[in-house]
């Protein structure tokens, strides 16, 4: 399999950058006439899909909404997953997972091996060391396959630990920037790529030297605007792909209401 950062590239070239969050979480399903059940789930995941498959880059899962609906949930997770693949869009499943030793090794295998919950990319955080992300790194490396890690995320309790300096002189969050980028030296691709808000009008981070994608999330519902990315994220503003989930989720249920959200929100300069 190409590597992941090869296979974005490729299809926002061709799509524009977008990633469109897929979070059914109960108040998201009541908009659309859903109940919060499987069923509803189902039902606004699969039509997110079907409605902006062929037009979007990439669509990000959030775990937690389908993991709340047990084994169900879960199964409907794996055909989500699925069904992005067959559209010919990425999947970046949002699990945030990060632990040591076979721990993370077992998370590696779920998420970047050949599963029924294997994505092309996920999400990990970063705070038990991030020499401790290698199993996942090394699997994302043989599969073809790529990850997002945490550094200045869009919330604002992260400022806290993010932002403190270390005994190396750097805030937190630069030195995820550095180990990502080291990363992805020694895997000669850029499969590491980083979570950075778009709710930060400055990231606090240096970015000039990254050769990996961004995730920004918090466009829309969080405060975050596309039109402020640029001036945000500067040297890396080709390589931002832009997070949003409510943002679009309301625009529907009507297919051609959520393609012409989703086209409005889509950067392609």
């Amino acid at each position: 399999m190409r590597p992941f950062a090869e296979r974005l590239a490729t299809l926002t070239e061709a799509r524009g950058r977008l990633c469109v969050g897929i979070d059914p979480h109960s108040a998201t399903l009541a908009g659309w006439g859903l109940d919060d059940t499987v069923a509803g789930c189902e039902r606004f995941a699969r039509g997110l899909i079907e409605a902006l498959g062929e037009q979007v880059a990439a669509f990000k899962p959030q775990a937690a909404f389908f993991e709340a609906h047990g084994s169900a949930g879960v199964a409907l997770l794996g055909r989500v997953l699925a069904d992005i693949s067959a559209v010919g869009a990425v999947s970046i499943l949002d699990v945030k997972r990060g632990d040591i030793g076979s721990t993370m090794q077992a998370y590696a295998r779920a998420y970047l091996g050949d599963g029924e919950l294997a994505a092309d990319a996920v999400t990990l955080s970063p705070y038990l060391g991030f020499g401790a992300l290698a199993p996942a790194l090394e699997l994302a490396a043989a599969n073809g396959r790529g990850v997002f890690v945490l550094a200045r995320t869009s919330n604002p309790e992260g400022g806290g630990l993010q932002q403190a300096i270390t005994a190396a002189g750097v805030s937190v969050a630069q030195g995820i920037v550095v180990a990502a980028n080291a990363a992805n030296q020694t895997a000669g691709t850029p499969l590491a790529g980083l979570v950075i808000g778009a709710t930060h009008a400055d990231s606090g981070v240096d970015l000039a030297g990254f050769d990996g994608w961004v995730l920004a999330p918090g466009i829309g519902a969080q405060g975050g605007t596309i039109t402020g990315l640029q001036a945000s994220f500067g040297a890396v503003y080709r390589r931002v792909l832009p997070s949003v989930s409510r943002e679009i989720a309301a625009s529907g249920p009507e297919p051609t209401a959520l393609r012409d959200r989703a086209a409005a929100l889509t950067l392609t300069s």
